[in-house]
């Protein structure tokens, strides 16, 4: 099973990034996963979670994470290198949306909200951040899945935009 734990605030998309990731694995990768929030204040600004469960059997574990096979952070300022003791494993990977490089093995950084003003013109970086993390999740999720949510899950006005920054990030991630 593979757990990922997202980090953003409100207004940010973090949890929409975490139903998109658990669209395209429960009905395009014809997994069973899991995606749900946990909000404190809620309001645009304050500190949001979002998590998701994704396995190839069903899923019966409906607690929030703690150890996580991927971290995945919307915004830097929540970022603090105390989170790699919440991975599982050495393999585990920390992404984050800064413009600063962090030198360390199991955390990969992407300027996701430079490729969402560039792509979407407006800085809502959950689909760029998707793309990123899909690129190092892939026995977790697959492209065409994630492509194939971003297109069911958004009205298509806005669809094509996210699915090219989702192209973007996933094309500078671990190919």
């Amino acid at each position: 099973m593979f757990e990922i734990r997202w980090h953003g605030r409100g207004g940010q998309g973090s949890f929409t990034g975490a139903k998109l990731l658990g669209v395209a694995a429960s009905l395009y990768d014809e997994k069973f996963a899991q995606a749900f929030p946990s909000f404190g204040p809620e309001r645009r600004g304050a500190p949001v979670l979002g998590f998701n469960r994704i396995s190839d059997e069903k899923i019966t574990d409906r607690s929030e994470l703690t150890k996580c096979d991927y971290i995945v952070f919307l915004d830097d300022t929540l970022f603090d290198e105390s989170v790699l003791d919440d991975l599982k494993s050495d393999d585990g990977i920390v992404v984050v949306n800064t413009q600063r490089q962090i030198e360390h093995k199991n955390i990969k950084c992407i300027d996701a909200t430079k490729i969402a003003l560039e792509v979407l013109g407006i800085p809502i970086s959950n689909t760029v951040m998707l793309g990123y993390l899909a690129s190092y999740a892939k026995e977790a999720v697959s492209y065409q899945a994630c492509i194939d949510a971003i297109k069911a899950s958004m009205k298509a006005s806005i669809a094509d935009k996210n699915i090219e920054a989702f192209k973007s990030a996933y094309n500078q991630g671990g190919l």
